[in-house]
């Protein structure tokens, strides 16, 4: 054993532990929440309600803490952390590194988490009735997400990817058996061409973004599994909103960024990471549109189901494409393969079999009016405009998927 000099252990150990806690927390959040909701009538429903809310507070706080001590090590060039050698270096100015931190997938993760502690606080805090049974579905997207970050082994598979790696944890080189070797070591630092401010402000809108489709499709699960297909249309509606404004608004911030700084020539010839953010929101936004309608006149019920079940779903398959290293020969920014590629198609068909199931056991019993919409209302012809904005995704998502297609046959 060498008595290793200059190492600083406990921001790994820190970080292990509340990686684990946030893991087991956010899974007892979910369960809890989800007996409150079948037991809603009973009397310990106020108990479970209270350990569902008790275990997700402590999940954010975990979350916090992780990207708290990741931020540390980063700011104090601590080198010997893989993720700090990887994204940082003594050049790089102090207002960049919350951008170095994002650039990997793991802070990216964490951003994306954080994001949904935020919006998961406001629904505990004023969504009333609906509160159990949408946060069960959240924290279980969390328990999803949060596995990503574990870095454990069971026999040869690999759950997760640890940001809290010490260097000599993930390689064995000759550097390792110096006592000083932490002295030797220099940062890779930040892409120049990341080093804008662009970088700083456009990833946290759009994961926000990202995370906001999350609660219209939380709140679709929760009319189904309650059976309540008119009372979840009015508190769903400015969520949707709010998603469909927030990813818009990262959408916009990419794309000046792309004519500014990035030269790929304009939004559209950016490649298919670009491509596939675009698609969640024409489904939000088609969704809001159908929203609208079955609010006024008791039509299109089954497709707003469909369209907020559909956005969050295309983000995981975004997702998928973005970190599973299927683009990695056809696209400029997506991230290189980690081994989470299997994680991510388990993630996509977790809340497939959710949302889907539940909406073919439920879809007889959701009110269909008798009488057909007629043609010169404008409700019908908002819906023809959703019909258009879901043939231009299946359209964009095919085309997009070809390295899929290819890597499959």
């Amino acid at each position: 054993m060498i008595a290793y000099v200059g190492e600083h252990l406990w921001p790994k150990q820190i970080g292990h532990f509340f990686i684990i806690l946030s893991f087991v927390t956010s899974l007892l959040s979910s369960f809890a929440f989800f007996l409150a909701t079948q037991r809603r009538k009973l009397p310990e429903f106020n108990g479970w309600r209270t350990i569902g809310r008790i275990a997700f507070g402590v999940h954010g706080l975990s979350i916090f803490t992780i990207i708290g001590t990741i931020f540390y090590v980063m700011t104090q060039k601590w080198y010997e952390y893989q993720y700090v050698q990887q994204h940082v270096n003594d050049e790089l100015a102090f207002r960049y590194v919350f951008s170095a931190f994002w650039e990997g997938q793991e802070g990216s993760f964490l951003l994306w988490m954080f994001w949904h502690v935020i919006l998961g606080i406001v629904v505990m805090f004023r969504g009333k009735n609906w509160e159990t049974s949408v946060l069960a579905t959240l924290a279980l997207i969390q328990v999803c997400i949060g596995s990503m970050l574990l870095g454990i082994y069971f026999g040869t598979v690999k759950i997760g990817s640890n940001p809290l790696l010490l260097l000599r944890d993930v390689m064995n080189i000759p550097l390792f058996n110096k006592a000083d070797y932490v002295s030797l070591l220099k940062g890779n630092g930040l892409n120049p061409l990341l080093q804008n401010y662009w970088m700083t402000i456009h990833p946290p809108t759009l994961f926000l973004g990202f995370a906001s489709t999350s609660i219209p499709f939380c709140y679709a699960v929760a009319g189904l599994w309650l059976r309540k297909h008119k009372e979840w249309l009015a508190v769903v509606q400015p969520w949707a909103l709010f998603s469909g404004a927030i990813l818009g608004l990262g959408i916009l911030m990419g794309a000046a960024w792309a004519y500014e700084a990035l030269s790929f020539g304009g939004y559209w010839a950016w490649d298919p990471v670009e491509n596939m953010s675009l698609v969640p929101w024409l489904i939000m936004i088609a969704g809001i549109h159908t929203n609208l309608i079955s609010k006024a006149t008791g039509y299109a019920v089954k497709s707003t189901y469909l369209y907020y079940l559909l956005s969050f779903l295309l983000i995981l398959y975004s997702t998928f494409l973005t970190r599973s290293g299927v683009l990695g020969e056809s696209s400029v920014h997506a991230f290189t393969e980690m081994g989470l590629e299997w994680q991510l198609v388990g993630l996509m068909v977790i809340f497939t079999t959710i949302g889907f199931g539940l909406y073919f056991s439920r879809q007889a019993k959701i009110p269909v009016p008798e009488k057909e919409e007629g043609i010169t209302s404008k409700e019908f012809w908002m819906y023809i405009g959703t019909l258009v904005l879901l043939f231009s995704s299946i359209l964009i998502t095919f085309t997009t998927s070809i390295p899929v297609y290819n890597k499959v046959g």
